[in-house]
């Protein structure tokens, strides 16, 4: 064994083994963490502020779908909110399904509007969107709670 494995000789391996397990969840934490502020800053920043400002880009490709600028807005606030609701604890697993859920819309309107040509970019942000959503589905059960002593 190298010096890194072994346990240490005042310590029961089991408690050796439970610390490691302990850094292994901890640095999965923090990298889940770090990917739910990528997206954020993805949705926030990269998708909803072109609409919002009503870039010629997101301005243009809204026309074509016929939405025009009401879509385009709509389209972006919801994004926004998704955004910001990836940073809050209690929001997080529903706000990667609501934002998964637009992925979805997304994709199918890049495959039978837009020809497809930037159809795998919803996909691709739906896999990350997907690992949170179910990561910390225990929040779930949190907003319900909350929910429930507001009514």
């Amino acid at each position: 064994m190298s010096e890194s494995n072994a346990p240490a000789p005042s310590t029961p391996a089991g408690v050796v083994v439970a610390e490691s397990a302990a850094v292994r969840g901890r640095r999965a934490r923090i990298a889940l963490r770090g990917l739910q502020v990528l997206l954020a800053l993805v949705f926030g920043i990269a998708s909803a502020v072109p609409k919002l400002i009503a870039h010629p880009s997101a301005a243009e490709s809204f026309e074509k779908l016929g939405w025009g600028s009401g879509g385009m807005y709509t389209i972006g606030v919801l994004e926004l909110a998704g955004a910001v609701a990836l940073l809050v604890p209690v929001l997080q697993s529903v706000a990667a399904m609501a934002l998964g859920a637009l992925m979805v819309g997304a994709f199918v309107v890049q495959i039978t509007v837009m020809d497809g040509q930037y159809a795998a970019t919803p996909i691709i942000l739906l896999v990350p969107l997907a690992l949170i959503a179910w990561a910390r589905r225990r929040h779930n059960a949190d907003l319900l709670r909350l929910l429930r002593l507001r009514a």
